[in-house]
């Protein structure tokens, strides 16, 4: 499935940091973690933002890393 902007939300911010929390509804944490997965946000998104992820088959906490190519997220 792809990125669903309705499931990302804000959980905190304060000097320029954001949490992010993203619930994948079905998708594998394998789907989520794909480069791309997250561009569509790029608006929203800054390198060193972190993001918690929900998905079907677990969790996982990752940081935002951005790139000439788009948005990434990258291990703690």
């Amino acid at each position: 499935m792809a990125f669903v902007l309705r499931n990302l939300s804000v959980l905190a911010y304060a000097q320029g940091f954001t949490l992010w929390h993203y619930r994948a509804e079905r998708d594998g944490l394998g789907e989520v973690e794909r480069p791309g997965f997250f561009d569509v946000a790029g608006d929203l998104l800054q390198g060193g933002d972190m993001m918690l992820i929900s998905a079907a088959d677990g969790g996982r906490a990752r940081f935002v890393r951005r790139s000439e190519n788009g948005v990434d997220t990258v291990p703690l």
